[in-house]
């Protein structure tokens, strides 16, 4: 490992050098994110997933950092331009730009007007203009390289052939380079111009048409809607500093009189070179950056959205009946048993139909309930979800089966996927997503993780970011997610199984085929027995899978088997058995965790082992809870300003939160209406599945949109104009709940629901 990026990642995350090093030894080894922040907590020094990860990506960036350095080394060298001076220049190098920097005057160009320049032999002239800024006539001494079989048919072509040659010169200048990035960096302006001819084609980006501010504030979205307004050929944008400001910069590097003839030469090529070259080259690389920047917070407000949609509360194993709502085709009706299996399928029309036909699907809904002992009915939040949430509850059902409302955002993704069809070959994608409904209400993330987790839709600009980044990003989120909660391992499917740390697509396909070649697995020991699962895959997963019913109860708890040993000395100790200490507070009471302090098991892990042991296998999420949209109100047209009403979070932005309300549109809180303070982050005040109170303080029915507040007194018909800075487009499908956009079901966040809801009462309640 290089000692350097050791250092200087400590210096960063403000960690011991010994602590960075050893995480990176473990990433090196192999060991995932999740294993090294559960179970080497006295290697790391306790560092979490966040540090486990930023280790791992600094690490990664470093790497390509070097492998350039390298690369750039290599082509000097076969070129004979490698220095010694100049080696010991790359070599301290800590960046990609000042090692490009430091690369540009070596780099192989395109014919360029420098070259031909100096094919014509102007160089001389160039280096007497430069170095004779005080003395030198320009005039004269360009007379001397007059020469028409060079193509320099006068003086006038001498002194801009020099010209060309000192502007290359100053644009592949190191510190110049480096002291011009950093005024657009702090001064530098973004300015955004509609392109006049597409502005009626282009009117949702009118925000943009004369726009401007500092480069070093622009939020992400803002950015990113204004970089797709230009992809799309709607707007010009550009990225500069004031021009008298670039200029004088550069003066001060080069410029050494002002006043004489040769001097204003030098400063018609720095003039020359920073308009044609160098201002173009670095406002290319602060658009990189600043791409990379927006991309990077995008990323973090999707899987921060991810992650709470994943770990959203699950109902649990119930009997679930599950209807994906429609008008004109009906409701595609399924039943599941407690384990997710499909028992019964047809279709019920129970909107938009005729009379007897409702009557006739009440009749087959109640008969279906009692034949499968329903413990629960969960409908996709699409359109005609709440005509078909009213229906359902009119029937009075018996022992107060929970209706629940179900994001189905993606279902229709998964019904037509590999996946699907695997698991449901002969079933048509209708039936299939309305499985995939009624999972997503027993377990979320069981269910969720078959998707892409781009096409769940929580995201910002998602579709404008980079696509690597984007998919690492999310992939740890699911990974983190999936790990934290735990999986069981004689249940879960291939992809849930794929997630965990250590196996992948491949070895999680294993673990299925082995468990149906030969029964449920005994133990957790038995993994060992699947083909290319060897000691360190078992390592790396053993504790984050689930055996419920194994011979050692140490297997459904997230005790990692390495540590087995361990407890049994605790049992020995205590002359009782591994079972009497899960069972028995009073036995693990007595237990002193400094007396099995060794060098490898400090007092973090024995903390760990000693909490698994009073709740062996606990979920981390949290508990489910039923959710109700307020009655009477069901379509855009019911929305009147100022009104109170329930919702939840579907998702957040850097702009705000959109928040269902259940009128098939969601609306939006601006971050500005989030609460009666100043709120920089919305994911601050609000998660994605959170349960809110809203004020409808406007309904824009040509639009198709409304505006919400979670200001205690809101102001009601309030403009946007009177708010923040635009938020753009709305990202794609964003509050369009016929679109797809997601409606998950609710986790809670903050506080008591029923608590909330009394105080909804009371604001509510009539004099």
């Amino acid at each position: 490992m290089n000692e350097r990026f050791i250092s200087r990642i400590a210096t960063e995350l403000k960690a011991p050098v010994a602590l960075i090093a050893a995480t990176a030894r473990l990433l090196a080894e192999g060991a995932t994110v999740p294993f090294i922040a559960r179970y080497r907590k006295e290697v790391t020094g306790g560092l979490d997933e966040v540090a486990v990860t930023a280790v791992r990506d600094r690490m990664s960036q470093m790497v390509e950092v070097e492998q350039r350095r390298e690369a750039i080394v290599k082509s000097l060298s076969e070129r004979n331009l490698l220095t010694e001076a100049l080696q010991v220049s790359i070599g301290a190098a800590d960046t990609l730009s000042a090692l490009e920097d430091l690369f540009a005057p070596y780099r192989p160009k395109r014919r360029t007007r420098a070259m031909i320049a100096k094919e014509a032999g102007l160089e001389p002239l160039a280096d007497q203009i430069f170095d004779g800024q005080a003395t030198l006539n320009p005039q004269l001494a360009a007379a001397a390289f007059v020469d028409p079989a060079k193509q320099v048919a006068d003086v006038a072509a001498a002194l801009a052939g020099a010209r060309d040659i000192l502007a290359e010169r100053f644009s592949d200048d190191a510190q110049a380079r480096s002291r011009l990035r950093d005024l657009y960096r702090s001064s530098g302006v973004l300015r955004s111009r509609a392109i006049t001819e597409k502005q009626a084609e282009g009117a949702k980006y009118k925000d943009y048409f004369d726009w401007s501010e500092p480069v070093a504030s622009v939020p992400s979205h803002r950015l990113l809607a204004m970089r797709r307004g230009e992809e799309e050929g709607f707007l010009f944008l550009r990225m500069t500093p004031a021009e008298e400001d670039a200029l004088n910069l550069l003066e001060g590097l080069f410029l050494k009189e002002r006043t004489t003839p040769a001097g204003e030469q030098v400063r018609l090529a720095l003039t020359d070179g920073y308009k044609r070259l160098l201002g173009f080259s670095i406002e290319a690389e602060l658009r990189m950056e600043t791409k990379k920047k927006a991309d990077a917070e995008a990323i973090r407000v999707f899987a921060e959205n991810l992650r709470e949609l994943l770990l959203a509360a699950p109902l649990g194993q119930k009997n679930v009946l599950a209807l994906d709502p429609g008008f004109r085709t009906g409701c595609k009706t399924v039943v599941l048993d407690r384990q997710g299996r499909l028992l019964h399928h047809e279709v019920l029309f129970v909107a938009a139909a005729g009379t007897s036909q409702i009557r006739e699907s009440a009749e087959a809904l109640k008969a279906l309930v009692a034949k499968f002992s329903v413990e629960a009915i969960a409908i996709g939040n699409g359109t005609a979800s709440r005509e078909t949430e009213q229906f359902v509850r009119a029937l009075k059902l018996p022992g107060s089966i929970p209706v629940v409302l179900v994001n189905e955002s993606g279902a229709s993704i998964y019904s037509a996927s590999e996946v699907a069809r695997e698991e449901f070959p002969d079933q048509d994608l209708t039936v299939r997503g309305s499985v995939s409904i009624g999972r997503r209400l027993m377990d979320p993330l069981a269910e969720l993780v078959k998707l892409d987790p781009k096409s769940i839709g929580v995201g910002q600009y998602q579709h404008d970011v980079d696509e690597f980044a984007l998919k690492r990003g999310l992939d740890d989120v699911v990974v983190s997610c999936v790990n934290r909660v735990g999986v069981e391992l004689n249940t879960a499917s291939k992809q849930l199984l794929s997630y965990v740390s250590g196996l992948g697509p491949g070895l999680a396909a294993n673990i299925v085929a082995h468990r149906n070649e030969n029964g449920p697995f005994r133990s957790r020991r038995d993994l060992l027995k699947v083909p290319r699962l060897g000691p360190k895959a078992f390592e790396q997963c053993a504790g984050f899978l689930r055996l419920r019913d194994s011979e050692n109860p140490l297997d459904s708890s997230a005790v990692h088997p390495e540590r087995y040993a361990l407890v049994d000395a605790m049992a020995r100790d205590l002359k009782c058995e591994v079972g009497d200490l899960l069972r028995d507070s009073g036995l693990r009471s007595k237990i002193q965790p400094e007396r099995y302090v060794s060098p490898e098991v400090g007092l973090p892990t024995l903390k760990d082992i000693l909490d698994e042991l009073a709740k062996p296998g606990r979920d981390p999420r949290q508990r489910f809870e039923l959710f109700s949209f307020q009655e009477g109100v069901e379509k855009m047209e019911d929305l009147k300003p100022g009104m109170k009403l329930p919702g939840i979070v579907t998702n957040v932005t850097a702009f705000g939160a959109f928040v269902d309300i259940g009128v098939h549109q969601d609306g939006l809180v601006h971050v500005s209406q989030l609460a009666d303070r100043f709120v920089k982050d919305p994911s601050e005040v609000v998660k994605v599945a959170q349960k809110v109170f809203v004020t409808v303080t406007e309904v824009d029915l040509p639009r198709k949109r409304i505006a919400l507040s979670m200001k205690a007194k809101p102001e009601i018909g309030a403009a946007r104009e009177n708010r923040n800075a635009p938020a753009g487009p709305r990202p794609a499908g964003a509050g369009d709940r016929s679109g797809g956009k997601p409606r998950p079901s609710f986790n809670p966040s903050a506080g008591s629901w029923n608590a909330l809801a009394d105080a909804f009462d009371k604001a509510n309640r009539k004099p």
